[in-house]
């Protein structure tokens, strides 16, 4: 991926634009699968939006994952940027209305860790919306860190 989708440090200390009741107004994902805490930016002419994950000691991959050293496993990095892709996604004419399910990924690197006590930036831009699919470029950071890329893909389901 070339370049940031933003500065993660222009936002880690910025307040909420949308809080967890308005994430999950758009997106289906409940309980501890519900794991967009926030949207703290979105830019509709740029396609873009910012998020937050706040990781906790009781968040459900903790306990073993890897016990007495946790690590935030990289198929949940996947899906807090999927969720914030399917947030997005839920304001376009082709997706808006109707789950976007999780279809592909390419170019996935994982590049640092995450830990509890750790606040997880995401970022989001669409690529490309058809009538049933969307592609997006994604990033996540911890502090001034690149921990995750990767280009999802949702489809209308």
């Amino acid at each position: 991926m070339t370049g940031d989708l933003c500065n993660p440090q222009e936002w880690a200390e910025r307040p909420l634009q949308h809080d967890r009741a308005a994430v999950l107004g758009r997106i289906a994902q409940r309980h501890e699968m519900a794991l967009l805490h926030g949207i703290l930016h979105h830019d509709p002419e740029q396609r873009l939006a910012i998020g937050i994950h706040d990781a906790s000691p009781a968040d459900f991959w903790v306990r073993g994952h890897i016990p007495g050293r946790p690590l935030m496993p990289g198929v949940v990095m996947i899906e807090i940027s999927a969720q914030l892709c399917a947030w997005l996604g839920s304001f376009s004419a082709e997706i808006g209305g109707s789950f976007m399910g999780f279809a592909g990924i390419d170019d996935a690197r994982f590049r640092g860790q995450v830990v509890p006590g750790d606040r997880l930036i995401v970022a989001a831009r669409v690529l490309r919306l058809r009538r049933n699919i969307a592609s997006f470029a994604t990033q996540s950071w911890v502090g001034r860190e690149l921990v995750f890329e990767a280009k999802i893909f949702g489809a209308k389901v």
